[in-house]
């Protein structure tokens, strides 16, 4: 049985800008498919920007097909109206991907940036940095929201590659890894 594609879309919601992007896994190939912002700082209204997040992050759904999609999750930071409001902004999103059946699963900033660059507090300049290594593609300034949305996406395909298992099995930890692959630990 051929084993299908996986496809993961990465968001990094925004009330202002919310950045995506979108990534097909062939086996051990990693493929761009796209990714991009959502400016909603020419809408005035908070609701009609909620509106906005639902109706993009579907159409983005229904064009690409992503089984899983990975949102970063807001962060406490010195004012909680921000975090509010990118709070709404996540759940709308989580909400818009859940009504098209696809698996959400959440990451803090700094789990992302670990996966990604491994250091957990590396700049969105790093992190676009090691993105552009690991998937060829132009770093435009203008988009660190968009790769932020791309190292979402990486970041749930790095947390859920196997550990190096020829069978493909997940493993635990280091006594799971020996016993399932005793071969190969000298």
């Amino acid at each position: 049985m051929k084993k299908q594609n996986s496809i993961i879309l990465g968001i990094d919601p925004g009330t202002i800008v919310l950045g995506y992007g979108i990534i097909e896994i062939e086996k051990s190939k990693i493929k761009l498919l796209s990714m991009g912002v959502i400016h909603l700082s020419k809408y005035e209204d908070p609701l009609v920007k909620l509106k906005v997040i639902f109706e993009k992050v579907q159409g983005l759904i229904e064009n690409y097909q992503p089984t899983v999609c990975a949102i970063e999750t807001p962060f406490y930071g010195k004012n909680v109206q921000s975090m509010l409001k990118l709070g709404r902004a996540q759940g709308v999103a989580i909400a818009s991907a859940l009504t098209k059946n696809v698996a959400v699963f959440e990451y803090s900033p700094k789990k992302i940036k670990q996966s990604v660059t491994g250091n957990g507090n590396a700049s969105k300049e790093q992190v676009a940095a090691m993105l552009q290594r690991l998937i060829a593609f132009e770093i435009q300034p203008k988009f660190l929201d968009a790769t932020d949305g791309l190292a979402a996406a990486m970041c749930h395909h790095f947390q859920n590659k196997t550990a190096g298992t020829t069978d493909g099995k997940k493993v635990s930890g280091w006594n799971d890894f020996i016993k399932q692959n005793p071969t190969r630990v000298k």
